[in-house]
């Protein structure tokens, strides 16, 4: 079993943090070998894939800035388009918990709600690269660099 698929082990509802999307629509030459089996998963149905509406905001500022509309129009087409996934707006129970993590965890505001949505929606674990969330306790925390 590779360690992907170890990793995702009784996952069927992922969280996903805005670097590993990122990573895997403009295929990072690091990650994109890692990621593009756990996409595949959620293209597929195997896995549901989740994230808030803050990842709509910050994976779309640098294409727009560089006038690069066809990526713009791959991160909407996978965010906004895609049958297994979904982009959760912010509710007051997902600001709720964000204020909570954040007190607890001395997070910052953008990664205590994106992780408060995992949270909330019932995701069986959180796929980020920022190895500071591993401190939360509350969900399964997935961090890209630390997968071989």
């Amino acid at each position: 079993m590779s360690p992907i698929e170890q990793a995702l082990q009784k996952v069927s509802r992922l969280g996903l943090d805005t670097a590993p999307i990122i990573y895997f629509i403009e295929a990072h030459p690091r990650y994109d070998a890692l990621l593009t089996p756990i996409f595949e998963r959620i293209d597929q149905g195997a896995i549901d894939g989740l994230t808030s509406v803050i990842t709509l905001v910050e994976v779309l500022v640098y294409p727009l800035r560089q006038g690069r509309h066809d990526l713009v129009e791959r991160y909407k087409q996978l965010l906004l388009t895609s049958a297994h996934f979904e982009v959760v707006p912010i509710s007051p129970e997902i600001a709720l918990k964000a204020a909570d993590l954040r007190a607890h965890y001395n997070l910052r505001t953008p990664d205590a709600l994106q992780v408060a949505t995992a949270i909330v929606n019932r995701c069986d674990a959180f796929l980020t690269n920022d190895a500071a969330l591993q401190r939360v306790k509350e969900l399964k925390i997935l961090t890209i660099d630390k997968m071989p």
